[in-house]
């Protein structure tokens, strides 16, 4: 077991399988991790041959986007955006143990749109903006800048009418989203969500898949569709030309929070709330073994092959995103941490 406290933070214990560190270092990657409940980003690394866990505060982490040195974070009322600095990497933390330094650069205040995933694009951020029931790009000049929303809601209202909340994208663009109904009324998906989830294409809206349980994350990859049927437990692979799909994965959690790499899926795990949002969906019916973590299976046999647990500290998981040939990264969020030195970049004097 590792442990890591930070302050005015619930203390967080982790478990992991024992192979995680060498599956890791297999892929030459490591892991980042949004909590909602709690308001972390958890990077998840190693260094010679053991799991190292850091811990920076975003409040309501949620959606977080990686494209080349950059990062987007995801929270409450903004986003903020982050940039790695790898020369100083050997420098920070415990010197010589870091390949990248992530620093916080800037943000860009959106108020509490309910933004959920972020993804970079050629022309700029992508965020579902859930509470208006659209995508959108995240501005300098405004709140956000309505792209696109689904044909069935009649105008862009902060009434979450169909709580679309995923997107997948192809080379940076929107390809497909998950709303967990097709309803034009203020917070119409509730009642029914546990049979109204669906997936649509986007632009066209028209219906991929449905009969979902609160959906989430739609991933391209290797092809094909994924999307996690978070009110069932499982991941799910979508057939497009059919609209069938078939559970690849079940999981001891709802399932929220999809990244790929290789021939692995992780998949992020929550335990639900005792709130009415979560009443009356299959996996309701499981709530006492249900864990929050991550779930890592090899697509190649259907297999979860690796885990990590919050064992106490968090309860939610919102995203899960993996940094691709960065072992062990440092990450200097915006919020100020004492067991930290401060990261100066500064030009030189001309």
């Amino acid at each position: 077991m590792a442990e890591t406290t930070k302050p005015n933070l619930t203390e967080a214990r982790f478990n992991h399988s024992g192979n995680l560190p060498s599956l890791l270092e297999s892929l030459n990657a490591s892991i980042l991790i949004s909590t909602y409940q709690a308001g972390q980003l958890v990077a998840v690394g190693t260094h010679a041959g053991t799991i190292r866990f850091s811990i920076n505060q975003f409040e309501q982490a949620m959606g977080i986007a990686v494209a080349n040195n950059r990062l987007a974070i995801g929270s409450k009322r903004q986003v903020w955006m982050m940039l790695n600095v790898p020369d100083l990497a050997p420098q920070v933390g415990e010197p010589g143990t870091h390949d990248a330094c992530f620093l916080t650069r800037s943000s860009r205040f959106t108020g509490e749109v309910h933004g959920h995933e972020l993804a970079f694009g050629p022309v700029g951020l992508w965020q579902v903006t859930t509470l208006f029931s659209c995508l959108s790009h995240i501005s300098e000049e405004f709140n956000f800048i309505p792209r696109w929303k689904p044909p069935f809601i009649s105008a862009l209202a902060a009434e979450d009418r169909c709580h679309l909340n995923g997107m997948a994208t192809d080379q940076g663009i929107p390809r497909y989203v998950t709303v967990m109904a097709q309803t034009n009324t203020p917070g119409g998906w509730r009642p029914d969500k546990a049979t109204t989830g669906c997936v649509l294409e986007v632009p066209s809206g028209n219906v991929v898949a449905q009969g979902f349980a609160m959906p989430h994350s739609p991933r391209l990859h290797g092809g094909r569709l994924w999307v996690l049927d978070s009110g069932r437990g499982t991941l799910a692979l979508i057939d497009t030309d059919t609209g069938k799909w078939q559970e690849v994965t079940r999981f001891p959690g709802y399932t929220r929070g999809l990244a790929f790499i290789g021939s692995y899926a992780l998949v992020g795990l929550s335990r639900i709330r005792e709130t009415s949002v979560f009443g009356g969906i299959p996996i309701a019916e499981r709530r006492e073994e249900l864990k929050c973590g991550v779930g890592i299976v090899d697509l190649r046999t259907g297999k979860q092959e690796g885990h990590l647990e919050f064992a106490s500290g968090v309860e939610e998981v919102f995203d899960v995103q993996v940094l691709p040939g960065i072992r062990n990264p440092y990450i200097s969020g915006p919020i100020p941490d004492d067991s930290n030195k401060t990261v100066w970049v500064v030009p030189p004097l001309n």
